[in-house]
This record gives structure tokens, sequence and C-alpha cells, in this order.
């Protein structure tokens, strides 16, 4: 190349270099602005879900290809537990971080250990949501499905951290009836839009789709800032008989249990697919559980009302098959595929976890139960459970403690509800390995008299705290009443 011609390049280059803007770079700006984005929560919270209800977790009967993906990329919890064997108190907990015993949550005198319709009770204003956490870190948040911590409007969910709300205030068995117990005229199920009924009674066959597509809307809406959905599905429900929709009803192998938990599959799957296509599957993670174990029937090989299996026990109690429900938890690229944590793990630590990773903190000026659990969650090595001990109440009594892998009834005189007490079997300490005698076979508590005796200890510990059989723990807070003088209503159709 000539000189002359060799000199005018280089000067043109150079030219270009001190006037032309550099190209802007998107991809790595998104990159770094995703990074420092922190992750969305979602929270699938299934109602009377059985252990052995699904795929990735035993069962051969119920169809769940959906959950299966979701198991393959993510991560089975086979020790995560709820706080309670029924529905208020254990909503209670996944919402407060806190035992159903510490926010007044497990029993009340008007409608027992299960909050009814027209109730004065509810969740206290006052305490700490799991959506108030998150919105002071700047999410968006709204619940879609059951809620059942007070019917009434002080009490419900827009007034506890939601932005929105779409569901029933309460369990789809709760129809419209005058109750035996105090005569209250209980209305047509409601299905609510914020503080709004949209439509009473609801169409409960339809719940499941309907819950889907409008948690599915909102996420589409929201998908460009931090959000968290608590997404409390309906089913399978209550009922002796579940619910489903057309697609779904009558084609399982197992009839209307099997046919509403294969829909709640397809919901899975729906969502799942949504996130990824919407690019946001990496920074979301979502979490499968249960609100507490299936009813089951008195004939184990009768599994219309679902299966524990090989968990020992029914919904209802402080049975491992009340208190330990099937857990999966999804992050692609984040959460280990194909993994699973045996460490105890439980409903309350997803507030503190949660909290942390959004880059706040659960509350300080208040006693809190749950634990972060990120390490378990995303599988760093080494990670153990950060129970010294968990308790298993049934309403205000104390039944039974674990530390790691021992689990010990205590010899109650008086008991209801209890999983293993009868006529046939008076009291006495009951002590179980729940990691090698996963169905309660065998107890060893004669063999092992220094566990019994720590447990016992340990049992003693949250008599002080959190009370037992009538008597009130010190560290126990007041549950939500109406003020005296006003009455209960009814949600209606406006």
């Amino acid at each position: 190349m000539p000189r002359t011609l060799l000199n005018a390049c280089i000067a043109l280059a150079l030219y270009l270099a001190a006037h032309t803007l550099p190209l802007p770079l998107t991809n790595t700006v998104d990159a770094a602005a995703d990074e420092k984005r922190p992750p969305n929560f979602i929270i699938i919270y299934c109602d009377n879900l059985g252990y052995g209800d699904i795929e990735p977790f035993g069962s051969t009967l119920h169809r769940t290809p959906n959950l299966n993906r979701m198991a393959r990329q993510g991560r089975k919890f086979t020790h995560f537990c709820v706080t309670a064997g029924v529905c208020t108190p254990s909503r209670s907990s996944i919402i407060t971080g806190c035992y159903s015993q510490r926010v007044g949550m497990h029993m009340n005198p008007r409608d027992g250990w299960v909050l009814r319709p027209v109730s004065r009770y509810g969740l206290n204003p006052e305490e700490q949501t799991i959506a108030e956490v998150l919105k002071q870190q700047g999410y968006a948040t709204a619940m879609v499905g059951k809620w059942h911590l007070g019917d009434q409007p002080q009490f419900m969910p827009t007034r506890q951290g939601f932005d929105w709300f779409f569901g029933v205030p309460y369990s789809d068995d709760m129809t419209e009836r005058v109750w035996d117990k105090d005569g209250s005229q209980w209305p047509p199920l409601p299905l609510m839009e914020n503080d709004t009924v949209i439509e009473a009674p609801c169409d409960r066959d339809g719940l499941t789709k309907r819950y889907t597509e409008k948690a599915m809307e909102w996420i589409a809406n929201h998908k460009d800032e931090p959000f968290f959905l608590y997404f409390p599905q309906a089913m399978p429900g209550s009922t002796s008989t579940p619910f489903s929709s057309d697609a779904f009803r009558g084609k399982s192998k197992n009839g209307p249990w099997g046919d509403s938990i294969e829909e709640l599959d397809w919901s899975m799957g729906q969502m799942l697919d949504q996130l990824e296509e919407l690019g946001i599957a990496e920074n979301t993670l979502v979490v499968w559980t249960s609100d507490n174990g299936a009813p089951i029937n008195r004939n184990p090989a009768d599994l219309s009302r679902g299966s524990n299996l090989p968990l020992h026990g029914r919904g209802y109690t402080t049975s491992e098959g009340a208190f330990r429900v099937p857990t999966i938890v999804w992050q692609p690229g984040k959460v280990p595929a194909g993994s699973v944590c045996e460490e105890l793990a439980t409903t309350m630590d997803l507030l503190p976890t949660f909290a942390k990773l959004a880059g706040g903190a659960p509350p300080t000026d208040r006693k809190i139960d749950g634990h972060d659990i990120a390490p378990l969650l995303y599988g760093e090595s080494g990670a153990t459970t950060p129970y010294k001990a968990f308790y298993y109440y049934h309403q205000d009594q104390l039944h039974a403690v674990r530390s790691g892998e021992w689990k010990l009834f205590l010899p109650e005189a008086k008991v209801s509800g209890h999983p293993h007490f009868s006529s046939k079997l008076p009291p006495q300490p009951l002590l179980f390995n729940v990691v090698t005698d996963i169905g309660c076979d065998k107890n060893v508590a004669a063999e092992h008299p220094e566990i019994v005796a720590r447990l016992s200890q340990l049992a003693d510990e949250a008599r002080a705290d959190l009370g037992d059989l009538g008597v009130a723990g010190a560290g126990q807070r007041q549950r939500g009443e109406l003020a005296k003088g006003v009455e209960p209503v009814p949600q209606l159709l406006q």
C-alpha cells in the first residue's frame, strides 16, 4: 500500500475513534441489572395434599409430569414440615414465620382450632406478615386462593400486606348453612377480589383453572419488578369429593381426589412454562408444598382421600403424615437440579429466608420462630437444619418434640386427636427415629433414656414459651378480635 494511502487510512481511523459514540452494551447492562435485582418469590400452598399424593414422593396412582419436571430441575425436601395438622394454624405460620401458638391462631372460644365463617377472630393486624416484610423491600405482592385467617375486613389479605387478592376467605367446604354450634348463618361460599364479593356461591369446579389464569395474568403484569405471589390452591380441599374442571373430571385413576391433583399438576406446568417464556425463571424462586397431610381413609388400601405413605398417620393430627408435606423448590441455575434435602425445615422459615434474599431482614421487634434456610434451598455444602427443636402441637397441647432424627411423643394423660395413644395404648414415652423408621413403627424409648430426657427438657422450654393445655406461655401474643360491641358480618354480594 502506498505510504500516502496508509497515512490517510490511519488518520480516518483515529478520527472515527474520537468522534463516534461507543455501541450501547445492552446485553451487559441488562445482565448486570438482573444480577442486582432481588429474586421473585412464588409459594404454591395446596390444601390437604398428602406426602404420597404426587409422583416425586412415591405416588404410582396420580400422574404428575409437571411436578416430576419440577423435581428434576429443582430440589426435593423430604423433611419439610408445617406447624399444624389443619388449615388455620398452619396458614398463620407460613404468613408470620411463627408457631400458631405464638400468634394466637391455634384456637379460639368460638371456632375451635379452625376459623369458621362470620367469626370475630382473625390474624392480628399488628403481626408482621411475609407480604408486609417484602413490601418494605419494594415488592409487588398478591395472593390468589384460600386465605382462612379471618373473614372480617380488618383481617383480610389486603389489610395484611397484599396489594391484590383474588380468592375465598376460608375453606371450600364452608358453604351456606346455619351452623349448629352457635346458630350463625353462613353465607354462600364467596369468591372475592380484594374486599368485594364477585360471585356467591362460587363455582368450585372451576377454581383451580380460574386461580391459575388470574395468577399468571398478575405475574405477566409484574414481570419487570420484584414480586411475591402467595398461591394457596383450593384443592384437593376439605370435602370428600374434591372439585376439578371438565378437562380433568373423571380422567384420573383415583376419582375426584386424583382428578383434582392432576389439575394441580397442570396448573404448576402452566406457571413454570410462563416463567420461562417471560425470561424470569432464573430469577424466580418457586416453592410447592401443602398446608398439612391428607385426611386419608381408614382402609389404607383406599386412597380416595389421599395418601401420606410411607409416613405414619393422617392429617388433622400430630403424626408425621400430618406435619411432613411434599415440598419441591425450583429456580433454574440457582437451586441444584435433581437434588434432595433431607434436613428439617419448615414453613416458618420462608419469611426470614425471603426477607434476607430480598435484601432486608425479618422483624426484630418480636420473636420469629423461623430461620434463614437459604443454605438448604441452594444446596450449600455442609448446610444443616437450624432447628435445635421442633414442636408438634394439637391446639394448645404439646404432643411431641423433634430434635435431629428423634421424635418424642410425650406421655400425656389427657389427649385428643392423638395419632398413637388410645385405650389400647395408654400414654407412655414414644420415641421414634423418623429418619430410619419413616413409618414410626418401633418405639425405642426404653433403649434411649438419655434421648427421652433431653427431648423432655426441650418440651419444658416449649411449655414455658408457647404454653401447654390451658396454661399460657410467656412468649404468646394476642390473636386479632373485633372490638367489643362490634358484631361480625357475612361476606355477601354487593
